[in-house]
């Protein structure tokens, strides 16, 4: 009985998480409206997150783990933070520049099927009927409604698609690499960790690429800067940990597909 509510529980805190960063794409393109560019809102996203994660990582930093933590499971850290939430933030962020975020999510929605096939590939997993049909339904329905969006929008939106398509394969490895490192670390500590090698990696980007200064966006950006980062970011990010954790990474790429309802409604 407690296992099968721990599974309950695990989809409402899935779907919590999966709400809160549905709200990202719609404020990404209220910012695009004052001027700013990709990684300049992904820059504020993650320097208004970074108290956050450091605080965080501190204190569940000295907690130990009752799994055998080794040297290589921090290298993986290292990756899955530098490709979940920097590469597939990076590449979202600049799709939207050239698509609408209701189209982002739809497109986005195929890393579920990504996942699934991934933990297939690589752990082995089983797919059953049910998949394979939700899968072939997804595929169908993101060629319906990117078709009738190219006809609207133009070809932009090939460029907009891909960019979300990376997006949607970069975070579906993410998830997949959660689903066995979560239980070594923690969710709070594993959660941390790689949101704060993302942000480093945006740092580093921005400081090396972009001269623009960081001072000189309207207020309204900031604000959004920091609505994006603690709804669409902090509280989320750990939200989908603890219910990868309870759920597997699987399963929760299946419950991820209410996003796109809620991002609509936004």
């Amino acid at each position: 009985m407690q296992t099968k509510r721990s599974f309950w529980y695990g989809i409402a805190i899935g779907v919590l998480g999966i709400v809160l960063f549905s709200s990202k794409a719609v404020m990404v393109k209220l910012a695009y409206n004052y001027k700013v560019d990709a990684i300049s809102i992904l820059l504020l996203r993650m320097l208004f997150s970074f108290p956050f994660y450091v605080v965080i990582a501190y204190v569940y930093g000295k907690k130990h783990s009752n799994h055998v933590v080794e040297r290589k499971d921090y290298v993986w850290i290292v990756f899955f933070g530098f490709v979940g939430y920097y590469l597939a933030s990076y590449f979202d962020f600049v799709g939207l520049t050239y698509i609408k975020a209701s189209l982002e999510r739809i497109i986005l929605f195929i890393y579920p099927t990504i996942v699934i096939l991934l933990n297939k590939l690589f752990l082995k997993q089983p797919i059953n009927k049910i998949q394979l049909g939700a899968i072939g339904l997804t595929y169908l329905g993101i060629i319906i409604a990117f078709w009738d969006e190219v006809v609207i929008s133009g070809t932009d939106t090939y460029l907009g698609g891909f960019f979300i398509l990376l997006s949607a394969i970069t975070y579906a490895s993410y998830l997949v690499g959660t689903g066995w490192l979560i239980p070594k670390f923690g969710v709070m500590k594993f959660t941390a960790y790689a949101m704060l090698v993302s942000c480093v990696c945006v740092f580093i980007h921005y400081g090396i690429i972009y001269k623009t200064n960081l001072f000189s966006f309207t207020w309204e950006v900031y604000v959004l800067g920091i609505l994006i980062a603690v709804f669409a970011t902090v509280i989320p990010s750990f939200l989908v940990s603890a219910s990868i954790k309870m759920i597997s990474s699987s399963n929760f790429a299946i419950v991820a597909g209410i996003g796109i309802l809620f991002q609509l409604l936004f």
